[in-house]
């Protein structure tokens, strides 16, 4: 009971970021928003915590569980954390920007947090970044989420990229056209996620041939759409599929070079989408960089589509961060000089007291010291 509490022990899920990886993130978050803000997309900034009415209304009530809680000393209204940005960004979108002109375009950078992390995800606090294209219903909108974030992580440095596209919706329009009874449902979407086929069968019922050939449509999209083309799906079910073939030539056409993958029937994750969805890899990477699509922003009001990138993922794709230069100004070095050397791009770390430059050098972990005028190279 009397031992001193270790300082630096902190809960399962966070950890601290130390140079120079933190200076690397920050690098990224900005470029990654430069690319963004290069396509027309204008950076917002939501709170850390909002009210849980309005955090979790919508599509927010698929992160309930997710969703750390406290009360406000001040209201005494109970709020939450936010564990996703996306529901952020379409309220604002549908009540402080109401009336900015459609398509509304938006991108946003921050940290949020959650109850728990996943096997593959194991922090609970993560950095993302994204995009929100609020206010269009076309399939151009669908392309153009994806587009704008594969290119700005090309633009990061990232090679190998892939996309998973898929269709929450089309599932639900075959089993409504069979009037299938919810509870029946939920067991079906259990198989599916499964890709247990066995199992699709012996519940699907008359909707069984169906289901089964959208379960084994998937892989590559060209050979996937074929493979959904030949279904006769009933007519709901037939302009989602519609939809998706759209969204994908589109896609083709923009980044010919992607590799790019289908399942129609994928659904984990994509709780909240009502429409063509994806999920962003890049080769030799066991996660996924990033996952958007459509869905209604606000409280339903608007058709929307986005794109989310895991900051964590996206540093793992990229070559390790790497100290930058630093040059030792020992102390007396004229002010101009100092101005100087860092307008030329030097990171300068000044001496504070008369000791030896070389030797301070090294002991700040400096690459280079300032002697007599000259920059010289430590070894």
């Amino acid at each position: 009971m009397n031992e001193v509490p270790n300082k630096a022990l902190l809960p399962v899920g966070l950890r601290d970021v130390l140079p120079p990886d933190a200076a690397f993130e920050a690098r990224l978050v900005t470029g990654l928003l430069g690319s963004f803000e290069a396509h027309g997309y204008e950076q917002v900034e939501p709170p850390l915590v909002e009210f849980e009415d309005s955090l979790l209304s919508g599509a927010g009530a698929a992160t309930a569980s997710q969703t750390f809680r406290l009360m406000d000393p001040v209201s005494q209204h109970m709020m939450g954390l936010r564990t996703d940005m996306t529901v952020q960004v379409a309220r604002i979108a549908t009540t402080r920007l109401a009336n900015a002109p459609r398509p509304l375009r938006l991108c946003y950078a921050g940290q949020v947090l959650r109850v728990k992390g996943t096997q593959l995800r194991p922090d609970r606090q993560i950095g993302q970044a994204g995009i929100e294209l609020i206010g269009s219903d076309s399939a151009a909108a669908d392309a153009e989420a994806l587009t704008v974030a594969v290119t700005a992580l090309e633009a990061a440095g990232i090679t190998g990229l892939s996309a998973d596209l898929t269709m929450p919706t089309l599932v639900p329009a075959v089993c409504d056209s069979f009037a299938m009874p919810g509870e029946v449902a939920v067991r079906l979407r259990a198989a599916l996620n499964r890709k247990d086929a066995a199992g699709v069968a012996s519940i699907a019922g008359q909707a069984g041939p169906l289901l089964l050939g959208l379960l084994r449509g998937a892989g590559p999209a060209e050979q996937a759409l074929a493979a959904l083309a030949r279904l006769d799906l009933p007519a709901a079910a037939a302009r989602e599929r519609e939809r998706l073939a759209s969204g994908a030539a589109r896609i083709r056409t923009a980044l010919p070079q992607l590799a790019l993958t289908l399942d129609a029937v994928e659904h984990r994750g994509f709780e909240y989408h009502t429409g063509m969805s994806f999920t962003l890899f890049a080769e030799g990477l066991r996660g996924e960089l990033g996952r958007g699509g459509r869905y209604r922003a606000g409280a339903g009001s608007e058709p929307a589509t986005g794109c989310t990138l895991f900051l964590d993922s996206v540093i793992e794709a990229l070559a390790p961060a790497e100290p930058r230069a630093r040059l030792f100004l020992p102390s007396g070095t004229p002010l101009e000089d100092a101005r100087r050397l860092r307008a030329e791009g030097w990171i300068t770390v000044s001496g504070l007291d008369a000791a030896e430059p070389l030797g301070e050098a090294k002991r700040m972990q400096c690459t280079h010291a300032w002697v007599s005028g000259k920059t010289v190279a430590l070894r």
